[in-house]
């Protein structure tokens, strides 16, 4: 089925496919706190002896989800991928700007916009979603925000303009496995091509 790529109103939704293994948290506060204690019991599924570190990792994750409703998330998605033993960490978190970017209509917009105060990004071209601003960073780590993460953060963003609309998505992946950040960084770059208005 080709996906509608020319709009005269806004989509009602939006569509994003991520990987098998990636758990999605909702952030509505009516659903939040189930699926924390969905992700909890399945992280420690056949660990009994370790109440206190699955208590902190619910108690980290209902800190971050409020965080991230508070500032226009609406899904926040978690790899529970591992390879070799090793979790492949890394997030999702797709928020939704209902005023936009003030006097920014398009991506081009946005991209002058952030070089005006120093932040690097460039224009993309999402194939079905339309033009994108993307930022790439790397961060240095923050223990207190980032349940107690030593490591630097990989941080790719995509602002993307809703169709006939002043709201804007955005697509903000992180992961702070610096050995893998390249590969990983490819793995964002696929998952943001597969967003699409419905």
């Amino acid at each position: 089925m080709a996906l509608k790529t020319e709009w005269t109103t806004p989509p009602s939704d939006y569509t994003i496919f991520v990987p098998a293994g990636w758990f999605q948290l909702p952030l509505d506060p009516k659903e939040r706190d189930r699926g924390i204690i969905a992700l909890a019991d399945r992280q420690f599924t056949g660990v009994d002896h370790a109440p206190v570190l699955k208590e902190r990792l619910m108690r980290d994750l209902q800190k971050q989800a409020k965080a991230a409703y508070r500032a226009g998330g609406v899904e926040l998605y978690i790899s529970l991928l591992t390879v070799r033993g090793l979790p492949l960490a890394s997030s999702l978190l797709v928020s939704l700007l209902p005023e936009g970017w003030p006097g920014c209509r398009t991506a081009h917009d946005l991209v002058r916009r952030f070089g005006e105060i120093g932040r690097r990004a460039e224009v993309t071209r999402l194939e079905a979603a339309g033009d994108a601003a993307r930022e790439q960073r790397t961060e240095a780590a923050d223990p207190e925000r980032q349940m107690g993460n030593t490591l630097a953060t990989t941080t790719v963003t995509y602002n993307v303009p809703v169709p006939a609309s002043r709201k804007w998505l955005t697509l903000t992946f992180s992961t702070p496995m610096e050995s893998v950040a390249p590969k990983m960084v490819e793995l964002f770059d696929t998952v943001a091509g597969t967003l699409h208005w419905e």
